[in-house]
């Protein structure tokens, strides 16, 4: 007996001591049913693990409610430095970071245990890739693109949970774990719908692909932007602009089918592509009459395309067609397109009218290029 109380003596000596939050100054501020809802959060996150100054940190932050979510995305496992992973996994520690960088995450500290088990199964995936020769300069040109795609979901998904989940009065108790629980019900949900999306745009895209390398790819480049928005910005609200934007982006994905990528999205302006210049000019004639037809409230829209050879990287390109067209576009008139002449030659007169807009001095480009405004040829009978 004097043994067993010898023994539960010592287990309680190193079991932790549950923390004094009033003591530690966590419970300032709060009173009543707030005050009791705090401690039983501080309470739940302190059993699973979070540290004294993690909770400290979070509530001078104000996120204190949503550490229940990092819990959950973070998942449950052993901790680990970058060193720790490299030695599991057989993966260099400078590539790790490099890839770490890629993704858009923060640098954790040298010897910082910021690492969990998905990130340890992370570069475990990423090992069986480079043992199959992929170059690293490439894996990490995917790592950027997917790091930004899934930053940009990320704040959407972010700002669709406060919209729809977070509801006036709720304590901190209430939101955390209902996010948390919502968190963890959705993944299942949307992890298979992400690869299925991809599945369906690596579908779309091998149809009009070329078996040619990254360089000398002949393709038009379309830009159309917002007219005044700059200007809308000093009269409207944000829930109003990202209103604007958001039909933008839906008519732009109208338009974008079969030979047509819609490329990105960049605030009041979308960028399209094509092997098919005649598709391409088509589509810009498209979009830039769909915001006619949006009605008074909606701007109108302009769009500027050129044709020549880029260079494909990270889902993206670069060269002379894609600055020109981006500079024509500055120079167009509400609800007009504009083309270089390129373009002009490339798609002939037998399904659209054109007009002389003359030689113009653009920012950044040699030269006057000469501009043609593009207007479908009138149907008929």
């Amino acid at each position: 007996m004097r043994r067993l109380a010898r023994d539960l003596g010592g287990i309680a000596r190193m079991s932790p001591m549950p923390s004094d939050f009033e003591a530690e100054g966590l419970l300032d501020g709060t009173k009543g049913d707030a005050r009791k809802d705090r401690l039983a959060l501080l309470n739940d996150l302190e059993a699973k693990g979070v540290s004294l100054d993690e909770l400290r940190l979070a509530i001078e932050e104000d996120r204190l409610a949503l550490l229940p979510v990092e819990h959950v995305l973070t998942g449950d496992g052993g901790r680990y430095t970058r060193a720790e992973v490299a030695e599991t996994t057989g993966l260099d520690a400078t590539f790790l970071a490099k890839q770490w960088r890629a993704l858009g995450m923060p640098e954790p500290e040298e010897e910082e245990r910021a690492f969990g088990q998905r990130d340890l199964d992370a570069a475990q995936r990423t090992k069986v890739l480079l043992d199959l020769e992929i170059p690293e300069d490439e894996l990490l040109q995917v790592s950027r693109v997917i790091g930004l795609t899934m930053s940009q979901l990320a704040a959407a998904s972010r700002g669709l949970g406060v919209r729809v989940f977070a509801s006036e009065g709720d304590t901190e108790l209430e939101i955390g774990q209902r996010f948390a629980t919502i968190i963890d019900g959705l993944g299942p949900l949307i992890t298979p719908n992400l690869e299925y999306v991809l599945q369906l745009h690596l579908r779309e895209q091998i149809r009009h692909v070329s078996l040619v390398g990254d360089s000398d790819l002949e393709i038009a480049v379309a830009f159309a932007d917002l007219v005044g928005f700059t200007k809308l910005g000093e009269r409207l609200d944000l829930a109003e602009l990202g209103a604007l934007t958001d039909r933008l982006g839906e008519l732009a994905g109208s338009v974008a089918s079969g030979p047509i990528r819609l490329v990105k999205l960049i605030g009041d302006a979308v960028m399209l592509t094509s092997s098919d210049p005649a598709c391409l000019l088509d589509a810009s004639l498209e979009l830039v009459a769909a915001s006619e037809s949006e009605g008074e409230g909606f701007p109108l829209l302009r769009a500027g395309v050129a044709h020549g050879s880029v260079v494909a990287r990270g889902g993206d390109f670069y060269g002379r067609p894609v600055n020109l067209a981006s500079r024509i576009t500055d120079v167009a008139r509400p609800g007009s397109v504009l083309c270089d002449e390129a373009m002009r030659e490339i798609v002939g007169d037998d399904a659209h009218r054109w007009s002389f807009a003359g030689g113009r001095r653009l920012k950044g480009i040699n030269g006057e290029p000469k501009l043609w405004r593009a207007r479908p040829e009138p149907v008929t009978d």
